[in-house]
């Protein structure tokens, strides 16, 4: 008899939501995303157990985001955004600028609630307060990766129907192109980063039409179920998804995860390296901290040496990355200060037990590992640093709010040990817009992430793979996460991800494409050394039959790596090697 699941069995679909009552009703005058949201059936559960995760039906997050629970006399004069660029808004100026903007947004270019306005930007204190503006006008934000390109960038624009977009000027090329002649969205510009004592940008109307506007600004009367924020994924998997996000669930996430499992507070300084246009940039970097009255450094650049160097320059408290660049920051010889560091987080990417050593050992700190998604908002499965001690490998438990199970193609759970895909509910749920793959994500009420995982007997998840990553070879399954993971506790690995390769005999085989550390270099020795410390390291079958060596692993705006395009790659031609010179074998 199989082992009992330790999560309850999907439920049957919710039924069909009941005529909306007065005290619900929108406050949007366009209801774009609202008439483009998937048919009720189709929508997830909604648990709003927990006391903290229970809202008054009129909401805009904005409030307390900027304002705080008690007022704005509260936290006026504590320091809110930072920047290297000498900006040190507090939560008064930073709730002038927002508004100053949202007088813009409406007056000058004739937002009204509903609209869809995209933002992009470097992280910066301007693109905080535009997209605060933008929530308290009651419009809908659609932040895009400052990486995107005119064709990506135009799809966005047609996708959301875009009305209006908010550009820092450094960005405005790609946007105009996707413009076309005159056409598309009202726009305005802003200056970015270097605005201490810069010169001013000619091209930034938007800071000089802020000038004079008052530095207050009613929020619009929304409904915590009119929808805020449309976030697309990254697009690692095919086309970029839209997903839809309201009100209430940007305040469902600020007292989930940072809540139970960060434990931050107002004293903290939060600094990080992903996008705010990236929904985990977006919890770390904006909402968490200015929930709860902390103050955050943003910076418009942020490799993992200038990340070092801020956190040392600004004595940060609470870090948002991944594992990549708190990989590259235990591995650079300069002797940044990371003492003032108390809470480390990682997601996007699985966190390798190799670097949650390395970075213990760098700075006495454990990581937060987590799990989350676009869809989902931000992390849904997490653990704390100390608890790793005790389970090695684990990626945690669901956050307070969540409930997650592990199932089989047919929805039902699986027992302890087995794999099978994640499913999950919470306070925030998957709802695309206007995308016929929220079937694929959604079934019967559950949120099925993607995501292939176990759980141990006491109800602790582990990571194996993504459902689409998973490599079959021989008829056995191998995790490219443990293929990583493995070659990556070698010397001579910097990054490395694995993927399927295609084989006559196997069917597929473990493909690994590797960026060696310094001072090393690409030979068929050196193919041959990894593959032998894989075998030895873990069940033979599971070691990459092909290593390809490149300058760089393919990644997304987001910091993931793309591995469709490795995929793709032959042996005989490592793919993005750009100068290195490649070596591949097959043993």
């Amino acid at each position: 008899m199989s082992t009992p699941s330790p999560f309850p069995s999907p439920l049957p679909s919710s039924p069909a939501a009941a005529a909306v009552p007065p005290e619900l009703a929108t406050g949007h005058l366009d209801t774009f995303v609202q008439d483009h949201l998937p048919p009720p059936e189709l929508q997830p559960d909604t648990l709003l157990d927990l006391p903290t995760l229970r809202f008054p039906p009129r909401l805009n997050c904005s409030t307390e985001l900027l304002e705080g629970p008690s007022g704005p006399a509260d936290r006026a004069g504590r320091l809110a955004v930072l920047s290297p660029h000498g900006v040190r808004w507090t939560y008064a100026e930073l709730l002038a600028t927002a508004s100053r903007i949202a007088h813009v947004l409406t007056e000058d270019m004739g937002l009204v609630p509903g609209n869809r306005v995209l933002l992009r930007g470097t992280n910066t204190p301007m693109l905080v307060a535009a997209w605060l503006a933008v929530i308290r006008a009651g419009g809908v934000v659609v932040a895009t990766m400052p990486l995107l390109r005119a064709k990506e960038l135009a799809y966005v624009i047609d996708k959301a129907r875009i009305t209006h977009a908010l550009c820092e000027t450094a960005l405005r090329a790609e946007l105009e192109a996707a413009r076309g002649d005159g056409g598309g969205p009202r726009t305005m510009y802003f200056q970015g980063g270097a605005d201490d004592g810069a010169a001013p940008d000619t091209g930034a109307d938007l800071d000089r039409a802020m000038a004079g506007r008052p530095d207050r600004f009613a929020p619009a009367d929304t409904a915590a179920s009119d929808p805020c924020l449309v976030a697309f994924t990254s697009g690692t998997t095919g086309m970029p998804k839209a997903t839809v996000h309201t009100h209430r669930d940007v305040m469902a996430v600020c007292r989930s995860f940072p809540q139970h499992v960060l434990r931050a507070g107002s004293d903290d300084r939060f600094i990080g390296t992903p996008s705010l246009a990236f929904t985990y940039g977006l919890g770390g970097l904006l909402l968490f901290p200015l929930h709860i009255g902390a103050s955050v450094v943003l910076l418009d650049r942020a490799s993992p040496p200038q990340l070092a160097r801020a956190i040392d320059e600004f004595r940060a408290t609470v870090c948002f990355s991944g594992p990549t660049a708190y990989r590259a920051m235990c591995m650079d010889p300069a002797p940044y200060g990371l003492s003032s560091l108390r809470e480390c987080v990682s997601a996007g990417e699985p966190l390798p037990p190799v670097t949650r050593k390395m970075w213990k050992q760098r700075t006495g700190h454990d990581l937060i590992d987590g799990l989350g998604s676009t869809e989902m908002l931000h992390i849904f499965i997490a653990m704390r640093g100390e608890e790793a001690a005790t389970r090695p490998g684990a990626l945690g438990r669901p956050v307070p709010g969540y409930l997650a199970a592990i199932v089989d193609e047919a929805g039902r759970p699986l027992p302890y040990g087995e794999v099978g895909a994640l499913a999950v509910k919470g306070p925030t749920g998957c709802r695309y817009l206007d995308d016929e793959r929220q079937v694929d994500y959604v079934r019967n009420g559950w949120n099925l992430t993607g995501d292939a995982c176990w759980a141990d007997k006491d109800g602790y998840l582990h990571y194996h793979a993504r459902l689409d990553d998973m490599i079959v070879s021989a008829g056995y399954n191998i995790s490219p996460v443990e293929v990583e993971a493995t070659l990556l506790s070698h010397p001579a690995v910097r990054e490395c991800a694995a993927v399927a390769a295609p084989d006559d005999e196997r069917g597929t085989v473990v493909q690994a494409h590797v960026v060696l550390a310094e001072g090393y270099t690409p030979s068929h020795e050196m193919v041959l050394e990894l593959q032998q410390f894989a075998k030895t390291e873990m069940a033979p079958y599971k070691y990459p039959r092909l290593i390809v060596f490149c300058a760089e692993l393919p990644r997304a705006g987001t910091g993931k790596v793309q591995r469709f395009r490795l995929r793709g790659a032959v042996a005989s031609e490592p793919a993005g090697r750009e100068g290195v010179g490649g070596d591949s074998a097959s043993v």
